[in-house]
C-alpha cells in the first residue's frame, strides 16, 4: 500500500553522496583509504526521503571502508541511465560504491542482504556492527522502488550499485494532468 512507500520528496543524490562521503572521510583516513567521488553533471533529483538515502549511502560507504584493504581506495560514482524494459522515458540514477578489498566469495553474495548474515564472523567482530546494515539498506532501497546489485571478485574488491528512479522532469506528469500512453 501507499503507507509502505517512501516519502515522495525530491532529493539531490549529489548532495546526499557528498554528505555521506564527508561524514566518513575521517574514518577512511584512519585506515589510510582514499575516498574518491565522480559525479555526472546535470543530474535530475531522485524521488525519495533524504535522511533514508543518506543512511543507505553512509552504510554502503562505511562497509567499503571497513572491508576494503588498508591503504586502498573506495570509489563513489553517480550516473544516469535509462531504465531497461522499453519505457525509455524512465530515467534511473545509479550510484556505485566500489572498493579494492579482498572481495566476497561468490556463494556469499546472494546472502549478504539477509539479516545478521556475515561473510567473515571473526573479521566483522573485530570491526564491530550487528550485521543489520545491508538488510536495512535493501529494505530502504525497495521502499524507494529501487534495487541493489552486488558484484564481487575475490581478490579484486566489490561494487555495490544502488539504482533509484529519477524524479520526472515536469510536475504536470506527476500530478496526472498529462496522461501517458503505454
Amino acid at each position: 500500500g501507499l503507507a509502505d512507500r517512501a516519502g515522495e520528496g525530491e532529493v539531490s543524490l549529489e548532495i546526499v553522496l557528498r554528505e555521506a562521503v564527508a561524514a566518513l572521510t575521517p574514518l577512511a583516513r584512519l585506515d589510510n583509504i582514499s575516498l574518491e567521488m565522480t559525479l555526472a553533471p546535470n543530474l535530475p533529483p531522485a524521488v525519495g526521503e533524504r535522511d533514508e538515502l543518506i543512511q543507505i549511502f553512509q552504510n554502503l560507504i562505511h562497509n567499503a571502508i571497513k572491508y576494503g584493504k588498508p591503504g586502498g581506495h573506495v570509489w563513489v560514482s553517480l550516473n544516469l541511465s535509462s531504465a531497461p524494459g522499453g519505457r525509455g522515458a524512465e530515467q534511473i540514477l545509479s550510484a556505485a560504491i566500489r572498493d579494492d578489498g579482498e572481495g566476497i566469495p561468490a556463494a556469499a553474495v546472494p546472502r549478504l542482504t539477509e539479516r545478521f548474515y556475515r561473510v567473515d564472523v571473526k573479521r566483522s567482530r573485530e570491526k564491530g556492527g550487528t550485521g543489520l546494515g545491508l538488510a536495512i539498506v535493501k529494505h530502504i532501497i525497495s521502499r524507494h522502488q529501487g534495487r541493489l546489485t552486488i558484484e564481487s571478485k575475490p581478490g579484486e574488491g566489490s561494487t555495490f550499485t544502488v539504482f533509484l528512479p529519477a524524479a520526472r522532469a515536469t510536475a504536470l506528469t506527476r500530478e496526472g494532468a498529462v496522461t501517458e500512453t503505454s
